[in-house]
């Protein structure tokens, strides 16, 4: 029996344990990327795969991209559907929009108000031709669908009403027209992530449902009040008009006046966490 010499014993050796780490980095859950450094991955890495996503009604498309280092998927919404009337389940709405450019005024919103941690990134860039909005596919077991339809309770009650209060200011005040628990996932440890705003950003001053509003984080409250119609328009000036942004404005201040009352009623300690 011919016996290998001990150096190329070691080499192979060698080989198969650089070949079984890389599997190993490759194969697990997430890679750990700044926002800055997700931004650029999602602007610049290489389209390789593309399918249609499960889920949503705006043909979402799945993408696998590649930097040569790290492979992710990513969710690529291209609709931009401008309508004088649209019929919908809930009856007829005039001036109808349904646009990817929300997507990405969400997420600008959101680092303005420290809410990245319940929105995940949004880039624009272009795909076969199309503009669209391309974020970061999220590692989630279930939305709230099916939370809600499966009846599962949540490990720690408290953690996930202070989320959950985050999503619900949020929600009034992009005043999104087509809000559903599909839009609200859920990952493993329980952290709650707010996706899809192409139907969000109406011209209504008023809130949807100030009822809502019980608690807010304060933080959030803190630069709920800071926040500056002209900053928010700087960042936001390719994908919302001026008459968003104001509207956006007029529904802040009504969110702010349902807590300065609430505290006014119940303490600061009752309503801010």
């Amino acid at each position: 029996m011919y016996i290998l010499p001990v150096r190329w014993r070691k080499l192979i050796l060698g080989t198969v344990v650089c070949l079984t780490c890389t599997r190993f980095v490759t194969a697990s859950d997430e890679p750990t990327l700044t926002k800055e450094q997700i931004k650029q991955f999602l602007l610049t890495a290489k389209v390789v795969k593309s399918e249609q996503a499960k889920k949503g009604i705006t043909q979402t498309l799945r993408l696998t991209l590649s930097d040569g280092t790290v492979t992710h998927d990513a969710s690529f919404q291209k609709i931009d559907e401008h309508k004088p009337r649209m019929e919908l389940a809930s009856g007829t709405e005039l001036g109808f929009v349904d646009s990817y450019k929300y997507n990405i005024a969400a997420y600008q919103l959101a680092e303005m108000l420290g809410l990245d941690d319940i929105v995940p990134v949004y880039v624009e860039r272009k795909w076969k031709g199309d503009s669209g909005s391309l974020s970061w596919w999220l590692p989630v077991k279930m939305d709230e669908k099916e939370r809600v339809a499966q009846k599962i309770a949540v490990p720690d009650p408290d953690a996930w009403n202070n989320q959950m209060y985050k999503v619900r200011v949020l929600d009034q005040l992009v005043y999104d027209s087509d809000p559903n628990l599909t839009n609200v996932l859920i990952t493993d440890d329980w952290k709650i992530w707010r996706i899809d705003f192409t139907r969000a950003f109406r011209l209504h001053k008023e809130l949807k449902s100030a009822s809502d509003l019980a608690h807010c984080d304060r933080q959030l409250f803190g630069k709920l009040k800071a926040l500056n119609q002209d900053e928010l328009t700087e960042k936001t000036k390719h994908y919302l008009t001026k008459d968003e942004v104001k509207a956006l404005m007029a529904r802040r201040d009504k969110i702010v006046e349902q807590f300065q009352k609430l505290i006014a009623e119940k303490g600061e300690n009752e309503v801010l966490y």
